[in-house]
């Protein structure tokens, strides 16, 4: 086996949990190869870069080896090398951080706890601002 259709291999790889979102992947641009968009059925060797781009993130594979049935998830650090920067991991950790603050379409509704940290964050923020109107009113009055 010298070659393997490039949404196969990135499904037996666990980079997408079905081989329909691979290649649905695929067919939006978010997989490249050399920097160029890759369609579905593209061939994958040993030794390729496939870049795999989940916003906010851009992740980077290098292939070692081939494999066409799926493999457990022990087993894929053998088949594949994440390349991917330390730069994409703080993105991401930047965005696991600030999640409640700007809240993507697409993610459900705010848990309870995201709730009360918001209210807490609105709290504390208009809290401020209201007490220190009222003492710069008081003051110009004083005047």
């Amino acid at each position: 086996m010298n070659d393997e259709r490039i949404d196969k291999w990135l499904w037996a790889m666990r980079v997408f949990k079905t081989r329909s979102i691979a290649t649905d992947a695929c067919k939006k641009g978010r997989v490249m190869m050399g920097g160029v968009a890759v369609k579905p059925s593209r061939s994958v060797k040993v030794g390729d870069v496939i870049d795999v781009r989940k916003p906010p993130v851009t992740f980077s594979f290098r292939v070692k080896a081939l494999s066409s049935g799926r493999l457990g998830a022990r087993l894929v650090p053998d088949y594949l090398e994440n390349i991917t920067p330390q730069s994409q991991y703080d993105l991401l950790e930047m965005t696991r951080i600030s999640g409640f603050v700007d809240r993507r379409k697409g993610l459900g509704r705010p848990t309870k706890r995201d709730s009360r940290e918001m209210s807490r964050f609105r709290e504390e923020s208009y809290a401020d601002t209201f007490f220190l109107d009222w003492e710069d009113d008081d003051e110009d009055d004083e005047d």
